[in-house]
């Protein structure tokens, strides 16, 4: 896999709508089903399916970012190395999974060798038990040999003072390894590597709120023009999000991804969504509002009759318990009745006589 920024075509500082968009455009126009002829559209459409899986991560994002900065700071040092003509160590060049390794299990690795130290001190005591003693004469010095490893002044190894970030002495791995090396090591799968999933599908479905309390399938039409029925569980609300596992594109030796469906509620018709709380308008004339008065509401199970306070204006609201939408704990959201002060049909002259009177300070 290449740079992911190079494989979705954005720039390094872009957001995640900016990311997701490139996603899409690049999933469309790569996908093996628009391009039968092309032999490697399969690996295109992986390898744009991996770089969107680093790039939407922020953890996954900001660890690619610092291994890529040190890469390049180290690649900067080697070239300078070269340009002073030093000779210098070489070091065979570190893989990607001895990077990560490195960096995400150092604590790991020294206490499995600090358990293998403490497991070769008994075996050395029971050694020393059983040889036998040695002769007391000397030996000649021509057959005497002294190992390394018993003077004193042996150097330790390199690998065990070989710092956890920066200053590494190896070449850099290239960056398409330590991006597979860092999925696979945040996924917790780097011994032994799970299937690959296919990137998920994203896609909108418009729904009413009688559909939403009535349970009703909805129909969602995905990228490639496919339609697929969507349950609408118990609590769900403009700008709920349904996943249907295992429901997308399938590729062979891949995993197969997932379709997650935004649920968008119509706003235009007789309630209007808060929530699981529902919203409606009463209108309601001068002389109601003033006098107060009983009147009928539409519910989404029928008609209920509601008290107007005397002089209610159109900021008042009457809140009618348990006639919304189901949430996700079986009960259901409330009703809230906003008043709308509406005038008649026609002029009333006795009103327009009393409200002049009013304005001018007349009393009848």
């Amino acid at each position: 896999m290449r740079d992911p920024y190079s494989v979705l075509g954005v720039r390094r500082n872009a957001g995640p709508d900016e990311i997701k968009a490139a996603w899409r455009s690049v999933a469309k126009a790569v996908h093996p089903d628009q391009n039968q002829d092309d032999p490697l559209a399969t690996q295109r459409f992986a390898e744009a399916g991996r770089a969107y899986e680093v790039l939407k991560d922020p953890k996954l994002r900001n660890r690619y970012d610092y291994a890529r900065r040190e890469a390049e700071l180290r690649r900067m040092e080697e070239m300078k190395r070269k340009a002073r003509g030093t000779d210098e160590e070489t070091i065979d060049p570190e893989t990607a999974e001895d990077m990560i390794s490195r960096i995400f299990e150092t604590k790991d690795r020294a206490k499995t060798q600090s358990g293998r130290q403490q497991e070769k001190k008994p075996a050395a005591a029971a050694a020393a038990k059983t040889e036998p003693k040695a002769d007391p004469r000397p030996e000649p010095k021509a057959e005497t040999a002294a190992e390394p490893d018993a003077t004193p002044d042996a150097k330790p190894d390199q690998a065990d003072k070989m710092p956890i970030f920066g200053g590494f002495p190896r070449a850099a791995a290239p960056a398409a390894d330590l991006v597979s090396a860092i999925v696979r090591r945040i996924r917790g799968a780097a011994s032994k590597p799970a299937p690959e999933k296919v990137p998920d599908i994203f896609c909108d479905v418009t729904v009413s709120v009688e559909d939403i309390f009535r349970r009703e399938k909805a129909t969602a039409t995905l990228p490639d023009g496919q339609t697929l029925k969507v349950a609408l569980p118990a609590g769900t609300t403009d700008g709920s999000i349904v996943r249907l596992k295992e429901m997308g594109y399938r590729l062979n030796g891949m995993q197969r991804g997932d379709v997650v469906v935004a649920v968008r509620v119509l706003q235009d018709g007789r309630f209007r969504t808060d929530g699981t709380d529902l919203r409606t308008t009463l209108p309601v004339n001068i002389q109601d509002a003033i006098l107060g008065c009983d009147m009928t509401v539409e519910t989404l199970t029928g008609t209920v009759s509601v008290t107007i306070p005397p002089w209610s204006g159109s900021d008042h609201v009457i809140r009618l318990e348990g006639h919304g939408l189901p949430t996700a704990d079986s009960k259901r959201g409330d009703l809230l009745v906003e008043l709308r002060l509406m005038l008649w049909e026609k002029p009333d002259e006795k009103v327009t006589d009393l409200m002049r009177s009013l304005r001018n300070g007349l009393f009848l």
